[in-house]
């Protein structure tokens, strides 16, 4: 394993040695001139993200789970993308996980030295009856962190497909993985706050993995969010917005599809463009495995 001080999320940052003595515009300037690193990170591990992606898509097709396993900022950042699937793209809660070391406490407070344990790793993955169809991403900014390395490892006992996104090269735990991303956006503006880039890169990584992964499984028709679910004021509007855009109708048209489809935006959306009623109109989705354009 490489030494921690070698690695470029420790490296102290050349443009910032001066950080303490810069003024407020300076600091800002340079934080913003060093986040542009963080596409050009990414840009670089396309390739490797469109692998995951077609992994991800492949097991949600087969009834498997996305879990996310880290510590720390990336922990988080994992949790934080599982919790966002449902109200964007009407997943059920189970469907896309997120697992932190030292549990829900650990979102708000520091848990000293979970991390460190590559046994609650893998008991945190027995929790939740892993199986060979789900996919476990490990993320960590260092690439090193036991909990996260003990996870991969016994995903890889159960031959689970696993991923990794580290921030650093040849990182331990892309070695424990099938599929290593590893993203390295330079040394943190702040030396070692690994939440600054390479928690915007992990994040951004995570944005591509999820939103990719929901429109390969047809949550997505056009660039629509199909499957929201209208709870509440914001979203019965969005609902009734997505379905006009879909099909180039006037409100009333789709807010009386909306209610004859029970509140379903992508039976809504087929029931206008075919002309068809709403057993029709699911019979047709169930037929394409929810994909509008294939059901069109």
């Amino acid at each position: 394993m490489v030494e921690l001080g070698k690695m470029e999320t420790e490296k102290q940052n050349q443009n910032t040695l001066n950080l303490d003595e810069m003024s407020i515009k300076e600091a800002l300037t340079v934080m913003n001139n060093e986040d542009k690193h963080v596409a050009e990170a990414i840009e670089e591990v396309i390739p490797e993200i469109e692998e995951a992606v077609r992994v991800i898509i492949t097991q949600l097709n087969k009834g498997g789970r996305l879990i996310y396993t880290g510590a720390g900022t990336s922990g988080r950042l994992g949790v934080l993308d599982a919790a966002e699937c449902p109200p964007t793209f009407g997943t059920p809660k189970e469907l896309v996980v997120g697992l932190i070391a030292g549990g829900k406490t650990a979102l708000t407070e520091a848990i000293e030295g979970s991390e460190d344990s590559k046994e609650m790793g893998k008991e945190d993955l027995q929790a939740i009856e892993l199986n060979v169809n789900d996919v476990v991403v490990g993320l960590a900014a260092s690439g090193r962190t036991p909990y996260v390395i003990g996870a991969l490892r016994y995903a890889n006992e159960l031959r689970t497909p696993t991923i990794a996104i580290a921030c650093n090269k040849n990182s331990a735990i892309g070695n424990e993985a099938n599929i290593a991303i590893e993203a390295v956006p330079g040394p943190e503006v702040l030396t070692g706050s690994t939440r600054l880039k390479a928690g915007s890169t992990q994040k951004m990584i995570l944005n591509m993995l999820s939103t990719i992964s929901m429109v390969g499984i047809g949550k997505v028709y056009k660039n629509l969010m199909v499957d929201v679910q209208p709870t509440n004021e914001k979203l019965i509007s969005r609902a009734e917005n997505i379905v006009m855009k879909a099909t180039d109708t006037d409100r009333e048209t789709a807010r009386r599809a909306l209610a004859e489809s029970d509140g379903k935006v992508k039976v809504a959306i087929i029931m206008i463009l075919l002309n068809t009623d709403k057993d029709s109109a699911v019979e047709k989705l169930e037929e394409t495995r929810g994909h509008i354009r294939k059901a069109l």
